[in-house]
């Protein structure tokens, strides 16, 4: 392949969006093909492929089938946790979707209804989403576990005609009730669902209401009986909702439509990580999270490769090994996972023992995304496997790579500390404050040229001004990833960290907007604040600081301890908050505005001088040796 396959491929891309996306269309199939490419008469929102038709369950699933893939494998689930194991081929699935989207649509699931999935990683949370896919329904998938209060919520805003759950979760120290949890979820919401279909485990059943639970193998039963062929959509239309962490606590309901995703994930699994059709490939992830979406169910499955599903940790189950015993067995040619996941390894096994005592000839790539990675990890893992390690980066909201070294297209050199270059489709700049792009090197807001390509979000769900207020008022013409960062002289993307007070606590985004609600509610509680703390671990761990009212008097370690119980309770374990501090009081600017970034910075062991802002510097002066710990 030439030198300039990159270059050309990503210039086309900007320069002629049509012609290059119009070209990627035909690697998925289509009921009606598009004669429209893209749509952009109501700018700012573009619709990729809006006169086309097609069904992304046929695209993942049958289309295989009919062509002589029925034999080849599509799912393995490796489950260290239970000790469960099984293989199921593209035929296999394709009947067990078929008819789980039979008994939804006997349950009344129609186009256009949602349906919640709250499952942990077994082969129905997958069923579930495709199933969904196949009758035109519209899946949200939540974070298995995640607290009832946070639940009820997206139930709320997604409004489901059908939940989809387990009895339980497993974790290797522990066994997770999920019934209970939803069950407090749909008492806190204000919306029903008709039915709520509960896949028992043996490890825990659940009790289950007589009118209006029902267990998965009863619907799978009936929908044997009466499986669902594939209804014929709009490109357009919704695909998933996925809830992502918002500034203000809310959170924000992504939407991803049917026909650019699928081109995207088409496009984007043979060309960004090099693996195709027989392919073994594992995205150590959640289904709960956009690389589960993208890169478990959707992308490998429609380009017809086999997918590894994994219920277990990088370590503990049983040991700092149990990666290499699934890339090993399986003969994974490709791994996708978070720099977290990796760091938790390298801290179990510093010198990479185990690593030896696998067989990983077949490895070619490890993939790391959904936090910074520091070139550390990148050293030890490059080190340690003798295979390239890319970094690459994306969000929820563009639901796949926006930078990345694109290992079938044209692997590129790898610079530690950047996700290498953007992938064609993503026009980035860098801009300043007023909006103005800062040269090579310049550090400013990273944001994408309208239009973005097929794959991204189109809306928030119900929400189309909040859309626009959140990602397209920043800057003209530009959506506003919350990043900031620089590009250097050879177009390498260098992502520095978010501009606003989401963290990422081991590639989970979370508000800290949310965390801090929970604390403010506590009666002792006069203001508080809650903000990011490097850690070499999770990337960043959350840290409060709060100022009770005057007249309490009350024990600091019953108060941390009453605290980090609530944001357990509401915001779920995944916070990683246990760290709450009483001051005396909290940095603030004139205006009222409390000092978080200054806060973090001073945090993380950076030298910040005084802001010309601040109301009273003596307080930052009293914070700082509790800011550092020292």
């Amino acid at each position: 392949m030439s030198v300039m396959s990159y270059r050309e491929a990503h210039r086309q891309s900007i320069t002629s969006p049509e012609e290059f996306w119009g070209e990627q269309a035909a690697l998925v199939d289509w009921f009606r093909k598009p004669r429209q490419i893209l749509d952009s008469s109501r700018a700012p929102f573009h619709r990729w492929y809006p006169d086309g038709t097609l069904n992304t369950c046929y695209n993942a699933l049958d289309r295989h089938v009919i062509r002589g893939g029925a034999e080849r494998t599509a799912l393995i689930y490796d489950s260290p946790v239970t000790g469960s194991r099984r293989t199921y081929s593209y035929a296999e699935l394709l009947t067990e979707v078929a008819a789980f989207a039979g008994a939804l649509q006997q349950l009344g699931v129609e186009k256009g209804d949602r349906v919640v999935v709250y499952m942990p990683m077994i082969p129905e949370a997958v069923v579930a989403m495709l199933a969904c896919a196949r009758i035109g329904a519209v899946h949200s998938v939540v974070f298995g576990g995640f607290a009832p209060a946070e639940l009820a919520i997206r139930i709320d805003d997604a409004t489901p005609k059908v939940v989809v759950s387990a009895s339980c979760g497993i974790e290797p120290s522990r066994t997770i009730a999920y019934k209970p949890m939803l069950d407090e979820a749909l008492r806190l919401a204000s919306h029903a669902p008709e039915t709520v279909i509960v896949k028992q485990r043996p490890e825990l059943p659940a009790d289950l209401a007589e009118e209006r639970d029902l267990d998965w193998d009863v619907a799978m039963t009936a929908g044997r009986v009466q499986p669902a062929g594939c209804v014929e959509v709009a490109a357009t239309d919704p695909l998933y909702v996925l809830y992502t962490s918002g500034t203000t606590g809310r959170p924000k309901g992504i939407v991803r439509d049917n026909g650019g995703h699928a081109v995207a994930m088409a496009w984007s699994f043979p060309n960004v990580y090099g693996c195709d059709a027989g392919d073994v490939w594992w995205a150590a992830s959640d289904v709960g999270w956009v690389v589960g979406h993208s890169y478990i169910v959707y992308g490998p499955l429609i380009s017809g490769a086999t997918t590894v599903l994994y219920e277990g940790k990088p370590v503990g189950t049983p040991d700092a090994g149990a990666f290499w015993r699934v890339v090993s067995e399986y003969g994974v040619k490709a791994l996708f996972t978070a720099p977290t996941a990796i760091r938790a390894i390298k801290k179990e096994d510093p010198e990479g023992r185990l690593v030896k005592e696998y067989d990983l000839s077949t490895l070619q790539t490890l993939f790391l995304a959904g936090e910074r990675l520091d070139p550390d990890t990148w050293e030890w893992a490059s080190e340690k496997l003798g295979v390239p390690v890319v970094d690459n980066w994306w969000q929820t909201e563009t639901g796949w790579a926006i930078a990345s070294n694109l290992r079938g297209l044209e692997p590129m050199e790898i610079k530690p500390g950047s996700p290498s270059v953007p992938v064609p489709g993503f026009d980035v700049r860098v801009l300043d404050g007023s909006g103005h792009e800062v040269p090579a090197g310049a550090e400013g807001a990273i944001c994408l040229k309208l239009p973005l390509p097929p794959g991204t979000l189109t809306t928030l769900w119900g929400d189309d001004q909040r859309y626009v207020d959140s990602y397209l008022s920043a800057f003209d013409g530009y959506y506003l990833s919350g990043d900031g960062g620089h590009v250097d002289e050879d177009g390498y993307v260098y992502v520095m960290g978010r501009t606003d007070d989401v963290i990422n606590v081991a590639g989970h985004r979370l508000s800290t907007g949310a965390m801090e609600e929970v604390i403010s509610r506590h009666p002792a509680v006069a203001e508080c604040a809650v903000i990011g703390v490097a850690d070499p671990m999770k990337g960043q761990l959350p840290r409060g600081f709060v100022v009770l009212k005057s007249g309490v008097e009350a024990d600091p370690d019953e108060i941390r301890d009453e605290l980090v119980a609530r944001v357990r309770a509401e915001i779920g374990a995944v916070a990683a908050f246990k760290e709450v501090v009483v001051v005396g009081g909290l940095p603030k600017t004139r205006s009222g505005k409390i000092l978080r970034r200054t806060m973090r910075e001073i945090a993380d062991g950076k030298d910040v001088p005084v802001p010309s802002t601040i109301e009273d510097a003596d307080v930052l002066d009293t914070l700082r040796p509790v800011l550092r710990q020292d």
